[in-house]
């Protein structure tokens, strides 16, 4: 994005602001009060209504910034005819907000049937970004950031964390997920477990007095939780993707033989890329070879 991209920001920006009918999902802050954007700040002041998980929580927000706002609560148990409702008041001209309790909206929180009925309605849909918990874990966390991937709350038992982590064993990426603060040790065992001892980074209440990062297999936190006592807040945890080992060419030449029994040359190399992480062009060459000498 050039500079001439950019839009300049306005010198007063509680002066002829104009917001046309839509849906505003707006990011709020996770623990500091003050990781909330300007723009963040005159959408809440001028849109027509606030849709909110807790009107507890999102007043004690505006009340900060002195906002003076209509709220209604919309969370997952809001259902059909709600969404419906919210809907209606875009078509009758009305702006307005969609607010989590903290964070960017719909990233595990309510949002998502709203946001995909209001598509289907052809209802102005934007976008007012933010402070995201699994983001900021992932920047402090010291893990590869290149690629990732976010799996949300890890379930409450034990086998069905399992069963939830299993099919992620192979990915080469970090992962990210949540938990909470008693069921900490529980995930750490299961992720250990099923993901071998890679490294987790524990990151708790972000932005807040007793922010916290810390980092080891799952093992070694074990270990410490154990001899420490469970700590308190929210909880992201960031984890390592799986160590690559080393492959031989002798190991890729076999493995490229045994998909050629069976697949075509450009196919057994495209299977062989995926399970190795190897470059496709390389693996082709040396599939080449190997049907000649077939």
């Amino acid at each position: 994005m050039s500079s001439n991209d950019i839009e300049k920001p306005q010198i007063n920006p509680e002066a002829n602001i104009t917001l046309k009918a839509g849906l505003y999902i707006v990011a709020t802050p996770i623990g500091n009060l003050r990781d909330i954007s300007l723009r963040a700040l005159d959408i809440l002041r001028i849109v027509d209504v606030i849709m909110c998980e807790d009107t507890r929580v999102t007043r004690k927000l505006l009340n900060a910034y002195q906002i003076k706002a209509a709220l209604h609560s919309y969370n997952d148990h809001s259902d059909e005819a709600r969404r419906c409702s919210i809907i209606e008041r875009v078509k009758e001209g009305q702006a307005v907000a969609l607010v989590s309790d903290a964070g960017m909206p719909l990233i595990s929180d309510p949002g998502y049937k709203l946001v995909k009925d209001a598509g289907e309605a052809g209802i102005y849909v934007t976008t007012i970004p933010g402070a995201s918990a699994p983001l900021a874990a992932l920047q402090i966390s010291g893990l590869p950031s290149d690629q990732f991937c976010f799996l949300g709350f890890l379930p409450h038992k034990s086998g069905a964390r399992k069963k939830m982590l299993e099919p992620w064993k192979s990915v080469r990426a970090t992962l990210l997920c949540f938990t909470s603060a008693p069921r900490l040790l529980a995930s750490i065992e299961d992720i250990g477990a099923v993901l071998g001892a890679r490294e987790v980074a524990v990151v708790r209440e972000i932005t807040k007095l007793y922010e916290e990062m810390r980092k080891g297999t799952a093992l070694e936190l074990c270990s410490y939780y154990e001899e420490h006592g469970l700590p308190k807040g929210e909880i992201v945890l960031v984890i390592a993707p799986p160590v690559e080992e080393e492959i031989s060419e002798e190991a890729v030449t076999d493995m490229i033989r045994d998909a050629l029994k069976s697949m075509r040359t450009k196919e057994a190399a495209s299977f062989v890329a995926q399970k190795t992480g190897l470059k496709k062009n390389d693996l082709y060459n040396i599939a080449l070879e190997v049907s000649c000498e077939q």
